[in-house]
């Protein structure tokens, strides 16, 4: 099998052989959008497959998938503002969530993984911004602890919508590390934190992109960078 044969479960084929019967019908900022999404959800999944001991390649792909899904055109990717822009982007995804396949990540398949991230404080921001000198989160614990009470109420209650949006601010956190070099590759410090969000992200994801080509209606913003002649 050649790297970039798929398995017939890949769910880039499925998405993509979807893509190519409706792309010409939709609007074409969405058709580029998806179009690079699943370029890199071939890519994670081929990474799956051929190396599948190295969640951090595993992890970034998936994210570009999902970056390529979302960003604005009016953020610079470092904006401080991206994470609204996701949260954003979760506002409207949840509500063409239909046949609750995001509710039914969180609440069966990754519920405990899912609760360890937002108990995980080496992916809070605040305790970083503290031990990286910035001033004014020297309360990071108390921080901390507010955020757990906030996303555990959240949990007792199944909100989907608090628990998927503090979970990518987690993710988040996990993300910039990789991505800027704030974390070894393949070390033990954040295995599982690293492991439990590649798979989150290798379930989410494709949902994701499904959702998005489901509803080409839609105003799915213009892509950050378009295709120029």
């Amino acid at each position: 099998m050649s790297p970039t044969t798929q398995p017939n479960d890949s769910k880039y084929e499925r998405l993509k052989s979807r893509h190519r019967a409706v792309r010409d019908v939709h609007p074409e900022d969405l058709t580029l959008r998806l179009h690079r999404a699943l370029s890199w959800l071939q890519r994670a999944e081929i990474a799956e497959r051929l190396e599948p001991q190295d969640p951090d390649g595993i992890f970034i792909f998936y994210w570009i998938a999902f970056n390529a899904a979302y960003a604005e055109e009016t953020l610079e990717p470092s904006d401080p503002n991206e994470r609204s822009a996701f949260h954003n982007y979760f506002d409207g995804i949840l509500n063409l969530d239909n046949n609750n396949a995001i509710f039914n990540a969180i609440w069966q398949e990754f519920a405990g993984p899912i609760r360890l991230l937002l108990n995980n404080q080496y992916v809070f921001q605040p305790f970083w911004k503290h031990h990286n000198g910035v001033v004014g989160h020297e309360d990071w614990k108390r921080r901390f602890e507010a955020s757990k009470r906030w996303t555990n109420a959240a949990l007792g209650n199944m909100d989907t919508h608090i628990v998927l949006t503090t979970l990518f601010d987690r993710l988040y956190v996990l993300r910039n590390q990789l991505i800027h070099g704030g974390a070894t590759w393949s070390s033990s410090v954040n295995r599982r934190q690293v492991e439990d969000g590649a798979r989150i992200m290798a379930f989410l994801v494709p949902v994701f992109i499904q959702l998005m080509m489901d509803n080409p209606n839609r105003d799915w913003g213009k892509p950050y960078y378009p295709v120029v002649d």
